[in-house]
């Protein structure tokens, strides 16, 4: 039998006594708390086993080094930047806890347990200082789902609290497949933009493991552009599947029975790729993964769908979204503008 999530918490000493590391620690407290140096000498550590380790995930509490500045990163290639000049994101917190089949965190990190960084107040320091160079788009949930993790960390309403205090510079895009209605209760920001990945109900069946349903994202999506949110659709990753014409169309009129196009900042649309070097990795962790084990194409570093494949998906979403959506609010990843 394994242990709920965080029954073991680690904590960085020089983090023991920081307010949100007190807050997150009361939440826990049947958790076995161990007291570590440094979080790399448990989440780096050799011979892992992340798929055991997502069945019982450990938490890991620590400090962000500030050393070199790097704490604030230039948008990849492979993310959309929606037309922002400076691109930038960030991460305060690494691995989610969701079990996604094609999700890139299994390529990138050695280990599936959740570090947490409490000083959010260093990173928010960095923010500041490229904000002195003009107005700045920024991604705060890369590297995990934020949304999923607010009952733990509380860092989404933090970042929308920062984004208010700087609404002439700053967009903030906080990225889920969460369905907390909670979350769109209060504390609305015109410059933080909450873009709800949707995927159908057979792919979220089959790879999305942990995710809530379609209905409960769209639920949630329709919800927070009631309640006055900033609102973008994630169609992102298409997954090819068998029969993914009709999933993908069904998706699409199952969304916009609920949701009014006209409401939505805009919409998001790309295939799944992932860094080739990510992709080594996640066949090492997922020997038998046929999302891992697909014949993809490499170009630039990027592994994706064959070209004749990617375009026909692509096209063919984009073809039935315009249905109800805007050609100048659909972005496409590989395009870097409208599509």
């Amino acid at each position: 039998m394994y242990q709920p999530f965080f029954s073991h918490i680690y904590i960085e000493s020089q983090v023991r006594g920081h307010p949100r590391a007190q807050r997150i620690l009361e939440k826990f407290p049947s958790a076995q708390i161990i007291e570590i140096t440094h979080y790399k000498d448990v989440f780096c550590r050799a011979r892992q086993d992340p798929a055991l380790q997502r069945r019982s995930r450990n938490l890991i509490l620590a400090a962000k080094s500030t050393d070199g500045g790097h704490m604030i990163y230039p948008g990849a290639p492979v993310c959309q930047s929606f037309g922002y000049k400076n691109f930038y994101y960030t991460s305060c917190i690494m691995n989610c806890v969701y079990d996604c089949a094609y999700c890139y965190l299994k390529g990138m990190y050695p280990s599936a347990n959740i570090v947490v960084f409490v000083n959010l107040e260093d990173i928010f320091a960095g923010v500041e200082k490229l904000l002195e160079n003009g107005p700045l788009y920024l991604c705060v949930s890369y590297d995990t789902d934020l949304a999923a993790l607010e009952q733990v960390a509380g860092y989404v309403r933090e970042w929308e609290y920062f984004a208010g205090k700087h609404a002439d510079r700053l967009t903030v895009e906080i990225r889920t497949k969460c369905a907390d209605q909670k979350l769109f209760s209060s504390s609305k920001q015109k410059n933080a933009i909450y873009a709800f990945t949707l995927s159908p109900q057979a792919v979220i069946d089959a790879l999305e493991h942990h995710t809530p349903s379609l209905a409960a994202r769209i639920s949630c999506a329709a919800y927070a552009v009631r309640a006055g949110f900033r609102v973008r659709l994630c169609f992102d990753p298409l997954i090819y599947i068998r029969g993914w014409q009709e999933h993908y169309r069904g998706m699409l009129k199952e969304v916009f029975a609920s949701i009014d196009p006209d409401t939505l900042t805009d919409v998001s649309v790309g295939t799944f790729r992932i860094a080739k070097d990510y992709l080594k990795q996640m066949r090492r962790q997922e020997p038998e993964s046929a999302v891992a084990w697909f014949p993809y194409v490499q170009k630039q570093g990027v592994c994706h769908y064959p070209d004749e494949l990617m375009a026909r998906m692509e096209g063919g979403f984009c073809e039935w979204l315009a249905n109800w959506v805007p050609r100048e609010k659909i972005f496409l990843w590989h395009e870097g503008v409208h599509s």
